[in-house]
């Protein structure tokens, strides 16, 4: 299990962002996820499938869609698929939303 952070709100597809800021915005999170997943022991495995269960926890009460949020996290992926050494297509995702988290955060539990 691992923690990762909330993706900036300009990630979501409601945001109205010129592509370039937004293409800086998703490499930095891509790039901080993988980092942060390689500090947390998430190394390059060798498996064919790789399952993963990624739980929001929103830093406030607020209604959040589904679909938003698992393509505002679409960097979050491959960070992981960079730490994991594993194409994103192998990945069999759940998602969940999940409590409250101050500053927000994005659990994720990976299994081989």
């Amino acid at each position: 299990m691992i923690d990762l952070p909330w993706p900036h709100k300009s990630l979501s597809p409601n945001a109205r962002i010129h592509w370039a800021p937004k293409a800086k915005l998703t490499a930095s999170y891509r790039s901080e996820c993988g980092w942060r997943a390689r500090a947390q022991g998430v190394y390059p495995t060798d498996a064919d499938r790789v399952r993963m269960t990624i739980t929001f926890c929103p830093p406030d009460a607020r209604r959040r869609d589904m679909d938003n949020l698992v393509a505002s996290t679409k960097a979050l992926r491959d960070g992981l698929m960079d730490a994991l050494g594993v194409d994103d297509s192998k990945f069999i995702v759940t998602y969940a939303i999940g409590d409250i988290v101050k500053g927000g955060a994005v659990r994720v539990e990976i299994e081989e």
